[in-house]
């Protein structure tokens, strides 16, 4: 298995692909692949405040429900309605087409406690 090294990532597998101060946040191919077939994304609305270390939405697949976790603070300024009608978008491409949410930070300093790469590929067991 691989993770993107221009991300961060949560042990809970979220990555967080920070550009200026926006964070777009989704789930890694590690995850996807443990949930199988998803079936559905529950996401919070444009303008919700989401805290670091705290879950901001949930993802069911046809094995189980999981939240979905935000390693950084602020307000959710997108969501990928697309999800919507093809969770399935998240199996296919987690690290692109099926991100979740670009949050707005409040806290630059929040992804700095994020793990690289090679740290989260240790951490869950993937190295």
């Amino acid at each position: 298995m691989s993770a993107p090294t221009d991300r961060k990532y949560l042990e809970t597998h979220e990555w967080h692909k920070v550009e200026g101060d926006t964070a777009t946040i989704g789930i890694t191919q590690i995850a996807a692949d443990e949930l199988t077939d998803i079936t559905y994304v529950s996401l919070p609305k444009v303008g919700a405040k989401v805290s670091a270390n705290k879950p901001f939405g949930e993802i069911e697949s046809v094995k189980a429900t999981s939240d979905l976790y935000s390693g950084v603070s602020g307000e959710v300024v997108a969501i990928n309605d697309g999800l919507n009608n093809d969770p399935g978008l998240v199996n296919r491409d987690p690290f692109n087409g099926g991100w979740m949410v670009k949050v707005k930070l409040s806290s630059p300093a929040d992804v700095d406690r994020l793990l690289s790469a090679p740290d989260y590929l240790k951490k869950t067991g993937h190295e």
